[in-house]
């Protein structure tokens, strides 16, 4: 009678140790609960400067369009191109120097403006070189989307371009499937590129702090990636069910092994 309850406390302790618990998959938790019942949290985000390897989409607009085609390309090196490709056709990319190239204009450094300091730079030089106030020139500068990479326990790791002027760490792990139940959100990593080189930072997504993080938004080229959690590495299964069904068929392989023996 000793044995079998033994066994059975062993099996449930293996289980519960193992199987992963509710608190660490639900995202933004410890919200305090408004007299409305809405939840106010301060976003913060600072402005991106441009870095190496960015791709800028420009256009000029001005009251004669026929006076500033030549700085609006429209993908004469692949018309067939679409989506991504397009962007890179059409966009001004910036070099190892930090440099676009632009018709006329020539090399412009913008390593580290933001885009609508860009702007700015780009409309002062085309009135100090080309125009006149006359010509009401008007500068867009927008990045060709954002491109980031998710790796580790997701539905779907690569590469990706979201064409939005803004991506946050959740719709980002979205995009690549959602974070797996194996998956860690109490430590998300992220590595971000500085002008410096790449640091990484790290993030609670079980915290609703998350969105006060100034790494809430991603910027073009970070690297997400999700570490897994130790119960994969146990392999025993994520839920209790598992846990107890793998525990269960090991006890039982083993019995099965001594029975034999014996009979040898």
């Amino acid at each position: 009678m000793k044995k079998p309850f033994v066994l059975v406390c062993l099996i449930l302790s293996m289980a519960f140790m193992s199987c992963i618990p509710n608190k660490d998959l639900v995202y933004l938790q410890n919200l305090e609960t408004a007299t409305d019942s809405t939840q106010v949290i301060t976003e913060k985000q600072t402005p991106y400067r441009v870095q190496i390897n960015d791709i800028l989409n420009i256009r000029v607009k001005a009251l004669d369009q026929d006076n500033v085609q030549i700085f609006n390309p429209v993908g004469e090196e692949n018309l067939n191109a679409d989506g991504e490709e397009r962007a890179y056709f059409d966009g001004f990319t910036v070099d190892l120097h930090g440099n676009i190239r632009i018709p006329v204009l020539g090399d412009i450094n913008v390593l580290g403006y933001t885009t609508e300091e860009i702007e700015q730079l780009l409309e002062k030089k085309l009135l100090e070189e080309e125009f006149k106030e006359t010509a009401n020139i008007f500068v867009s500068v927008k990045l060709t989307g954002i491109r980031f990479t998710v790796n580790g326990e997701v539905g779907g790791t690569g590469t990706q371009v979201l064409y939005q002027a803004r991506v946050n760490i959740f719709e980002a792990i979205a995009n690549a499937g959602d974070i797996k139940m194996t998956g860690n959100r109490k430590d998300v990593l992220i590595i971000r590129q500085y002008p410096q080189g790449q640091q990484i930072h790290h993030v609670n997504l079980l915290d609703a702090q998350v969105m006060q993080s100034p790494y809430y938004y991603i910027q073009p080229n970070d690297i997400i990636y999700v570490k897994p959690l130790k119960q994969k590495s146990w392999g025993t299964g994520t839920t209790t069910m598992q846990t107890v069904g793998t525990v269960i068929t090991a006890l039982s392989l083993v019995t099965t092994t001594l029975l034999l023996i014996d009979r040898i």
